[in-house]
């Protein structure tokens, strides 16, 4: 009976605290310390909170996201977003409706290279989204296609999300889990782009500006320098030449050198970069030590054992399973932002899937997927708010242009639940 009081507790007190305005993190600190209390002393357990927030943060892969982070605000600042989109304009040529396969292709490539959703959003809409109204793109559409596809920059790597899940699971290979990422989010941007198309055929947009191979040459050209981070990144990561958090801490060096080769930041800009950086570093910071101490209490009360248990006995097939915990976190997506996300219910859900046999690195990938899909839908979708910010429209009227979009997006994570293959083999084929 106790092990279910603490169960109730933990759901309860969190619900509750979300439902009345209470930050996230905060939430997560004060339903870990009420969960607590079921077994210890109120004193102890408030100690012993503050203690695992402290142990939680105490990683050295934990140091590549605020370097990834700086990173990502460089190259928002840097001029590099102007020249993956001038390459995504040139690749499209004269398609019809082809702002919208550029928003796409931008916003994967930006959102690799920068590993964040939210840059990407911002970045790309606020170029992009202007230039769609003036040639007659529907507003709410275009923020549409903006805001689903600047999440595919959290699949792709190098993403501050996989290194918080690698962390979670007790330490999966970060540089497999990078890998591995490629082909799901290049299938959810392919599967974004078709249902793009689909409307612009309904809008009967107007075709784009005819692209010649010189001219396709030359914007690649422009953009090979940003897009050589990856190459950089994470080939270095793969080939062993450096761990993840030294290739963040590279990847800090390379993007700003370049934003200085490019005249688009000064030395008086860095101070601004620096602040905005600190502050989206100590938020993320303050998640993931809530997070970890939530996890401890859960796992003192043995709440993941129990869950786990209850879900295998539901089912022994392990797709069934995955349906059923992939139904869970959309829910969950819906109202927890994904690091705690990903920190809370990794250590729930990955002992029931590793008993069935399926690999933490599917596992992750597929999480992470879901997740995505919850930063683009109320109330608390974190990418959401920055592309309707960004597109100077509302979420209601943004809403349904959007559920196209979401449907492609469940498609693609229903494709990488039930085909391990399409995470796995390219980790295989590097021998990760």
């Amino acid at each position: 009976m106790e092990e279910y009081l603490s169960i109730l507790i933990l759901i309860v007190s969190f619900i509750i605290l979300m439902g009345i305005g209470v930050p996230v993190a905060w939430a997560l600190g004060f339903s870990s310390f009420l969960t607590l209390t079921v077994t210890i002393a109120s004193v102890p357990s408030a100690t012993t909170i503050a203690q695992r927030m402290g142990v939680g943060l105490d990683s050295f892969a934990l140091l590549a996201i605020p370097f990834f982070i700086l990173a990502g605000e460089i190259m928002n600042k840097g001029g590099i977003a102007n020249r993956l989109i001038d390459l995504a304009k040139a690749m499209t040529g004269k398609l019809p409706g082809g702002l919208l396969y550029v928003n796409v292709i931008a916003a994967m490539l930006f959102g690799a290279i920068a590993g964040s959703a939210a840059a990407a959003a911002s970045a790309i809409g606020g170029i992009l989204g202007p230039r769609m109204e003036k040639e007659g793109y529907p507003r709410e559409l275009g923020a549409a296609v903006n805001i689903t596809a600047s999440t595919t920059g959290l699949i792709i790597p190098p993403s501050n999300v996989l290194i918080v899940y690698s962390l979670a699971s007790g330490g999966v290979s970060i540089a497999a889990l990078f890998i591995a990422g490629y082909i799901p989010g290049l299938l959810i941007g392919l599967f974004l782009m078709i249902t793009a198309a689909i409307f612009i055929k309904k809008h009967n947009l107007k075709p784009g500006e005819p692209t010649s191979a010189k001219e396709l040459g030359t914007k690649f050209l422009a953009a090979f320098p940003s897009l050589m981070l990856l190459v950089v990144v994470i080939g270095g990561i793969v080939v062993g030449v450096f761990t993840a958090t030294e290739a963040s801490a590279i990847a800090v060096v390379y993007t700003l050198v370049l934003s200085f080769i490019y005249g688009e930041i000064k030395i008086k800009n860095l101070p601004s970069i620096l602040l905005k950086s600190s502050e989206t570093t100590a938020i993320v910071m303050l998640l993931i030590a809530t997070s970890m101490s939530m996890s401890w209490a859960m796992s003192s009360e043995n709440i993941p054992q129990s869950i786990s248990s209850a879900l295998l006995t539901m089912s022994d097939n392990k797709f069934v399973i995955l349906i059923m915990i992939n139904l869970i976190l959309l829910f969950v997506g819906t109202f927890m932002d994904m690091t705690p996300a990903v920190l809370i219910f990794t250590p729930i859900f990955l002992p029931a899937v590793v008993t069935l046999g399926i690999d933490p690195i599917h596992f992750g990938i597929m999480m992470v997927l879901n997740l995505c899909i919850g930063v683009c839908t109320p109330p608390v979708g974190s990418v959401l708010f920055v592309g309707v910010g960004v597109a100077k429209t509302t979420i209601a009227k943004v809403f349904f242009p959007l559920l196209p979009f979401f449907l492609a997006m469940l498609l693609g994570l229903l494709l990488i639940t039930l085909i391990p293959e399409l995470t796995l083999w390219l980790p295989s084929v590097f021998g990760l």
